[in-house]
């Protein structure tokens, strides 16, 4: 029988598993269990976030070889398929723009519920900004729609193609807040979009789950986003904006891209 790997979103400890066994463990008789088995350890960490979690379990030694080298490889990019079958309730898409960088900037996002299309935003426009500043802005609003959907009761994925936003809140921050938020290579740069949202970050942290995404390589979500982050800046919006306009996934696609 072929070796699959089992990951678990929602469990009694998320993480990749080598073995149905450890798996079955962690979602037998849990309420809203959520879990799926994939061919190999690239594609679960991949689904799972890009990183197999303290919860796998190792490979053997008989298998250490091309396990370890799957394990170490870097994951491959999410594909529109695999973020589909990624069982969350709610998908939230962020993106920011910036013309020139640094110049007019704004920012972008996309909801789905069930993989239906229910909200898209634009706003948060700044005159003088960063491709950075308008990304951090966009994870930030992020984590705000996310508290307001798990308060429902519904699980939540947020998919962000900046990975200097996710490093951000996810890795840095702790160790900065740490330090007095000061690092010894001198300034750290976006502090006043960093601060809050990271603060926000920890009080969601155990109930989310952040995907890195590639940009422009035909994620719908993705693109919707980068849309809206577009329209921010043609409308000057300062205010994060519901767009009303249509509905029409197409026609929006046609806007003009950042």
């Amino acid at each position: 029988m072929a070796k699959k790997y089992y990951v678990v979103w929602k469990g009694r400890k998320n993480g990749i598993y080598t073995d149905w066994a450890q798996c079955k463990a962690q979602v037998d008789g849990f309420q809203g269990a959520k879990f799926k088995s994939f061919p190999t350890l690239v594609e679960a960490e991949a689904a799972f976030g890009g990183k197999t979690g303290a919860a796998s379990s190792k490979p053997s030694a008989a298998k250490t070889s091309s396990s370890s080298t799957a394990a170490k490889s870097k994951p491959a990019a999410l594909t529109q398929t695999q973020i589909t079958d990624m069982p969350f309730d709610i998908k939230i898409f962020t993106d920011g723009a910036c013309e020139p960088n640094p110049g007019e900037a704004g920012t972008g996002l996309a909801v789905y519920q069930n993989n239906v299309l229910c909200e898209l935003w634009y706003g948060l426009y700044q005159p003088v900004g960063t491709n950075n500043t308008a990304e951090l802005h966009g994870l930030h609003q992020a984590f705000m729609i996310a508290k307001e959907k798990l308060a429902k009761g519904l699980s939540v994925a947020i998919y962000c193609d900046s990975r200097y936003s996710i490093d951000c809140v996810t890795k840095w921050a702790s160790g900065w807040e740490k330090k007095g938020w000061k690092k010894a290579g001198g300034e750290i740069k976006n502090l006043d979009i960093i601060q809050p949202a990271y603060a926000l970050y920890q009080t969601l942290q155990s109930q989310i789950t952040i995907h890195h995404v590639n940009g422009h390589v035909g994620i719908e979500g993705n693109e919707l986003a980068d849309r809206m982050s577009i329209v921010a800046i043609e409308r000057q919006d300062e205010a994060l904006t519901l767009y009303q306009e249509t509905t029409d996934i197409d026609e929006i696609l046609a806007l003009r891209k950042g």
